[in-house]
């Protein structure tokens, strides 16, 4: 059998998907993509076992077909053609797969679509819906701090928590923590789950930049994310999230009002010149007057700016991995920045000075010990 499409668009729904493909495999197959149409729709999926994409198009089709046609190949050719309409025949019994376009042709081979591994469907869920450009925010603003330490799974997602008062998305890695709530999201029965690092990466590079509706059902072994023609399945965290409102401090006297770019542009300039390890920047705060110093003694490089700010509390010198600073505020978005400080030794909160309607968004970040 045969059928027409164009280049380009199955090229942009190929690409779509193909963050899903893992080539360190031990099944070739998973190296493939799933070719299945029926009447007239193409529907491709993708999968790692642990996470599986899917999306839809429309093709010139007379009979129905299942086969998985590798990825790699397919892809680089498409990217290689011009916008044009291509043809492709599959031969049903050797998986022979010839595309024809108008320059020439072009053959591969396929494995039988029968042998791809199944895709997990939705069973016994429950499901919420709200706009894409929540759940695109809330990744953006959470992915940062996610661990990459494979001894604490439960810290390599991140952990959604629904409740009446919405949903709420954390993410930590011990060193940061960063806790975003939408007020505005209607929940019915409070539940959680913890979402894997890469499943957030893939979402993040295909959700709709608009307020299109994205559904979320959910079990207790899997999410199941829908948006316009695109699917994505992926297998939940399988831990218990921890208590991260332990670490919240709940007493912090001291605070430090600042414009946020003046702040982030200061801390990139001072932290080319701060130890390479552990990217130590210190700030003495007194009065209206904000010093951000560093140094590495190793090479006896040191840098320092003074910046004005507002700040009510006692005079305190604290030190934080500068990498961890530049991180949160380039992911805030607000004019100027809170940072709510108690003592040297404790945690630091960042928010937005001017709140935003139905959001709460707190970032927190450890001190370190300040060499001296």
């Amino acid at each position: 059998m045969n059928f027409i499409v164009s280049s380009a668009t199955l090229l942009k729904n190929l690409q779509k998907i193909s963050g899903v493909i893992s080539t360190n495999t031990v099944l070739p197959i998973l190296e493939d993509f799933l070719f299945d149409i029926n009447d007239g729709i193409l529907t491709v999926f993708a999968t790692d076992l642990e996470t599986s994409m899917s999306t839809q198009l429309e093709v010139e089709a007379k009979e129905n077909v299942k086969i998985a046609i590798p990825a790699k190949i397919i892809l680089e050719t498409l990217k290689a053609l011009p916008n044009q309409p291509i043809s492709i025949a599959i031969d049903e019994v050797s998986y022979g797969i010839e595309i024809t376009s108008d320059k020439g042709k072009y053959k591969l081979t396929g494995e039988n679509g029968e042998d791809y591994p199944k895709i997990p469907v939705a069973e016994n869920t429950q499901t919420i819906s709200f706009a894409g450009s929540i759940l695109s925010e809330a990744i953006s603003k959470t992915l940062f701090a996610v661990s990459n330490d494979e001894l604490r799974p439960a810290m390599t997602g991140v952990f959604f928590q629904l409740a009446e008062n919405g949903i709420t998305f954390v993410s930590t890695d011990a060193h940061k923590l960063v806790k975003f709530n939408r007020s505005d999201v209607v929940i019915g029965e409070p539940t959680s789950f913890i979402v894997p690092k890469k499943a957030l990466n893939l979402l993040k590079g295909a959700l709709p930049g608009n307020d299109a509706a994205v559904e979320i059902a959910f079990n207790s072994s899997n999410a199941f994310f829908t948006f316009e023609n695109t699917h994505l399945i992926c297998r939940l965290i399988d831990a218990r999230y921890p208590d991260y409102n332990a670490v919240i401090p709940k007493e912090n006297p001291n605070l430090l009002t600042i414009n946020r770019e003046d702040f982030l542009s200061s801390l990139r300039r001072i932290a080319i010149f701060s130890n390479k390890t552990t990217h130590q920047v210190i700030l003495r705060i007194s009065g209206s007057d904000l010093q951000v110093f560093a140094q590495d003694l190793d090479f006896s490089n040191e840098a320092s700016e003074r910046l004005t700010c507002e700040y009510k509390g006692d005079d305190i010198e604290i030190a934080f991995n500068a990498k961890f600073l530049v991180e949160m505020l380039s992911t805030l978005h607000a004019e100027e920045v809170n940072f709510e400080l108690s003592t040297p030794s404790r945690a630091g909160i960042l928010r937005p000075s001017e709140p935003i309607e139905n959001e709460d968004l707190l970032m927190l970040v450890m001190p370190v010990m300040i060499n001296n």
